[in-house]
């Protein structure tokens, strides 16, 4: 009896201390300005090429997924992701503390500059869909407005010169001037070429506006916003106010990382799974639009299924693929999305 006393005596403690010391590795609740450049600084790789500016979305269905989504994954955790806005609404889904947006393209990174920007900027969704298309706010739009009722209500107002210009100019003191980011002329000129691309077609831009791809039929940023799940709810991150202030909130801590890298380069993904890793986080969604077809196709699916299995995953971390359906059940323009479980997906990888 004396030496189980004194066992557990010298045991006790040592285990709260690991637990104690296991509770403080932890991601953190916003970064600094410095701590925010410089991790984008050393996760990104070098400028990349993709066939067009990707500015939007092309999956109208991107909703489809949500629920599920929602149900199954752990909130306060990391999601990575890829591409333009859908992540944003993937986002609201998951309530994740940290997010890490990995494209191949340095434009993409300049975009999520742009939306940093403009949530800092705006108060609320109606004030942030004026500054995103540089287009006077109309009347009556409250908290309450659906996102149906506000791009409705935005698409008889004519775009604004004026605007635009005092919102550029405020987008590049933000950045520069206020968080001391260290863009080049190149950045700042990029971030001036993807606002303008949003001055000039409005509420009714599409992912082939500035290009000739992405398919004959596809969404405008108002449909794609206006969307639902397939039981009709609204989900988009402009959805409610709730929804746009979750995002609002991340950026506004400097919680939403964009990063230069390719998926199957060899520095990114490998790079932001350390971080997490070393604050004990697991990565709960991964949206990878369609990149893996682009991956096959240049022979480097591999070294992709390679790099996933460096990141921290447990039995509910969750891939996002977007998919080509057709028929019936298709939404509409053809895309829709599909959810897979990336333990077992990396398990097969190395089959």
């Amino acid at each position: 009896m004396i030496f189980r006393r004194r066992f557990l005596a010298l045991v006790v403690p040592l285990v709260a201390a690991c637990l104690t010391a296991v509770a403080a590795v932890s991601l953190p609740q916003r970064l600094t300005d410095r701590e925010f450049w410089r991790l984008i600084t050393e996760t990104s790789e070098p400028d990349g090429f993709f066939r067009s500016d990707n500015l939007l979305s092309n999956e109208l269905g991107f909703q489809y997924v949500v629920p599920e989504l929602t149900r199954t994954t752990k909130p306060g955790q990391a999601y990575l992701g890829v591409g333009p806005a859908q992540n944003f609404t993937y986002i609201v889904g998951t309530k994740p503390a940290m997010v890490f947006i990995v494209d191949v393209r340095r434009g993409n990174l300049r975009l999520q500059l742009m939306y940093k920007a403009l949530f800092e900027l705006s108060a609320d969704r109606a004030e942030f869909v004026s500054r995103l298309f540089g287009r006077k706010r109309p009347r009556g739009l409250d908290a309450t407005s659906t996102a149906s009722q506000i791009f409705s209500a935005f698409s008889t107002v004519p775009p604004s010169d004026g605007l635009y210009e005092e919102n550029l100019r405020a987008i590049s003191s933000l950045l520069v001037k206020k968080h001391g980011f260290e863009l080049s002329k190149q950045d700042l000129d990029g971030i001036g070429y993807v606002y303008g691309a949003f001055h000039k077609y409005g509420p009714d831009i599409q992912y082939a506006s500035t290009s000739s791809f992405g398919g004959s039929l596809q969404p405008d940023y108002a449909d794609l916003m206006a969307a639902t799940d397939q039981s009709g709810a609204a989900r988009s991150y402009l959805a409610t106010e709730q929804n746009f202030q979750f995002m609002k909130s991340l950026e506004g801590r400097n919680m939403l990382v964009p990063v230069v890298g390719n998926f199957a380069g060899q520095k990114a993904i490998r790079a932001v799974g350390r971080y997490l890793r070393e604050r004990n986080a697991i990565v709960s969604a991964f949206y990878l639009s369609n990149v893996e077809q682009y991956l096959r196709q240049d022979g480097i699916w591999d070294q992709f299924c390679a790099n996933v299995a460096t990141l921290p995953l447990d039995d509910t971390s969750t891939f996002i693929r977007s998919v080509r359906r057709s028929g019936s059940g298709a939404p509409g323009f053809g895309l829709a999305s599909e959810l897979a479980n990336i333990q077992r997906d990396v398990q097969s990888c190395r089959l």
